[in-house]
């Protein structure tokens, strides 16, 4: 069964850092491009970082210098290390597994209820987020 589940979200102080963890399962990781997205209250779903297993391939540039992506295919795991965090960086970090759904066309777009994200990028897998708040 297809799941993406995402950690390490959480409350800091600007200036801090945090890491998230997306862990994948029921699909070919390794095979497989992978990204974070977020969403702001208020705001559309912004695409943060694509990852490959051939490196990073994508990085918004408001996080440019702060962010890293990554992931390790041995634990079929993807990670997003912010650094240096600010108040705008406040959302729900959205872990997704970008075009599956043309793979696999019988999929739903997650495993609960999707993401309003799903409604802009359609053709991903997304999983359920998790929330950063950064405060000044």
């Amino acid at each position: 069964e297809v799941q993406l589940v995402e950690s390490g979200g959480g409350s800091v102080q600007a200036g801090g850092s945090l890491r998230l963890f997306c862990t994948a399962s029921g699909f070919t990781f390794d095979e497989s491009e992978m990204g974070w997205y977020r969403q702001a209250p208020g705001d559309e779903c912004a695409l943060v970082s694509i990852s490959r297993s051939d490196g990073p391939k994508y990085l918004l540039d408001s996080v440019k210098g702060r962010f890293t992506i990554s992931q390790d295919n041995d634990k079929n795991t993807m990670y997003l290390q912010m650094n240096s965090l600010k108040p705008e960086d406040t959302a729900i970090y959205y872990c997704a597994a970008l075009k599956l759904l043309y793979a696999r066309p019988h999929l739903p777009a997650s495993r609960g209820a999707p993401p309003p994200c799903a409604q802009r990028f359609v053709n991903n897998f997304w999983g359920q987020g998790t929330q950063v708040t950064v405060s000044s």
